[in-house]
């Protein structure tokens, strides 16, 4: 058997994911991070997950701790976030505390600790091959599957990474929750960027950046309208551009150089390829030109495409992405990678 830091963060997910290592016999303790100090409403950081947390793993007569992480992740995280923004980017915050949180600075730590494995509550599965190689898999429900955010885990993370509730759909998960009488039960699920209080993006990223206005213009150049900050935009973005026009707009780029944002039809925002930076892979890269299956958005349709060096090119045009999203790469269930949206 083995040592295994769990984290918890006071979700059901991750209540099961310890309960379900409890009852295998592991050594478990639960851990709890404590990333952001500021105002949130959106779960993951606030007290209550904290005590909720604590009671669950009360609940399993297990350790309980918390690590004061604040700094680590401002560092890697918040301040990368409003930087992505200022660029004219759509960055994916989760990701990054993924990156150099959860599968960085917790791994480094829980290993200093001596536990064998971290575990999360992440719908993902990791399996180890005949070879002994380990893959990430998606989870067994595919509309609550966290793979994507996952795609940076390589051989070193994945073998000492445990997803307990990966092969649980959610109806299961919330079932074995209520079994065991966890507190966590029905607790609703956290769906925001946990470091921002709903619908205030403006309002954070005024508060750290300059909000630099200008033109919105049309894919000819016309000027059509203007804005009070370019940051606030996001590449595909159809509602709030603050125009009036007959057909559906669309956010087709977002040049902070010019302050200027260029919205179209639909059909304006569609592109054959992308461009992607800071590729990770899982095991071993594709071979070039090899056939893959892409994902670019969490929860997004996958399409597939072919991967050349840090060029991805769709079989049929699909709608832009937006730079600073994720691209991940699948072949079937198994993630081979990904990278960053140029």
């Amino acid at each position: 058997m083995s040592s295994v830091l769990v984290a918890m963060s006071g979700g059901v997910d991750s209540s099961v994911a310890a309960a379900r290592l409890v009852e295998a016999g592991h050594d478990v303790a639960g851990v709890t991070l404590k990333l952001w100090g500021g105002d949130s409403d959106s779960g993951c950081c606030s007290v209550a997950d904290v005590e909720d947390a604590r009671r669950v793993a009360a609940q399993l007569d297990i350790p309980h701790y918390v690590f004061n992480l604040t700094d680590a992740f401002t560092n890697s995280v918040v301040e990368p976030y409003v930087t992505s923004h200022t660029a004219g980017e759509t960055p994916n915050p989760c990701v990054e505390c993924n990156r150099a949180i959860k599968f960085g600075v917790l791994l480094d730590r829980a290993s200093a600790l001596g536990f064998d494995t971290v575990a999360t509550g992440h719908h993902a599965r990791v399996a180890r091959d005949a070879n002994g190689s380990h893959r990430l898999l998606r989870g067994a429900d595919r509309a609550k599957d966290q793979s994507y955010v996952l795609y940076m885990l390589g051989q070193r993370e994945l073998v000492r990474v445990w997803l307990p509730v990966g092969e649980l759909t959610k109806a299961a998960v919330r079932a074995e929750a209520a079994r065991l009488g966890l507190r966590t039960a029905a607790k609703p699920e956290s769906m925001d960027v946990c470091f921002i209080t709903r619908g205030d993006r403006t309002r954070f990223l005024a508060e750290r950046t300059e909000l630099v206005g200008g033109p919105i213009i049309d894919a000819a150049g016309t000027v059509i309208g203007d804005h009070d900050g370019y940051a606030r935009f996001t590449v595909g973005q159809r509602r709030g551009l603050g125009i009036a026009a007959g057909d559906r707009r669309y956010v087709v780029d977002v040049d902070p150089g010019r302050a200027t944002v260029t919205v179209g039809t639909r059909d304006d925002l569609l592109r054959s390829d992308v461009v992607v930076r800071d590729l990770r892979f899982c095991y071993e890269p594709p071979t070039p030109g090899a056939p893959v299956v892409v994902q670019t958005r969490a929860h997004g349709t996958p399409v597939p495409a072919s991967l050349d060096g840090d060029l991805v090119r769709f079989d049929w045009p699909q709608p832009r992405v937006a730079p600073g999203q994720v691209v991940a790469f699948y072949d079937g269930d198994v993630v081979l990678g990904g990278g960053i949206a140029a």
